[in-house]
């Protein structure tokens, strides 16, 4: 999935309510479900995005579905947002060097 789909995924603040409440560790959907206020099928269309997104994963134990964050994911996710900060620093640091070379030296009295 590409980047921008994974950011317009992470648009969402039930999406971002179920990523907060797994930070804690895996849940069952019925866990999460009770936690929110929405409906259990909604809770799983929401997990369904964000498992395509690869922000989730999933463990089944019977008849349990288990969700935990997917760190393969998060670490593309986070590679990207650095690249951005990089990016950002050296545009900061390029418009510094510019702003010390426009700066008029002071004069010496005589």
């Amino acid at each position: 999935m590409q980047t921008e789909a994974v950011l317009t995924v992470l648009g969402d603040p039930t999406r971002q309510a179920l990523l907060h409440l797994l930070r804690r560790g895996p849940m069952p959907v019925g866990e999460l479900a009770s936690r929110l206020p929405v409906t259990r099928p909604a809770v799983s269309q929401h997990l369904r995005k964000l498992k395509h997104a690869r922000l989730v994963r999933e463990r089944r134990e019977g008849v349990h579905h288990y969700f935990s964050l997917d760190p393969v994911g998060f670490a593309a996710l986070r590679q990207y947002v650095d690249s951005m900060w990089h990016d950002a620093l050296t545009a900061f640091a390029s418009y510094v060097s510019q702003q010390v070379a426009k700066k008029p030296t002071p004069r010496r009295g005589r």
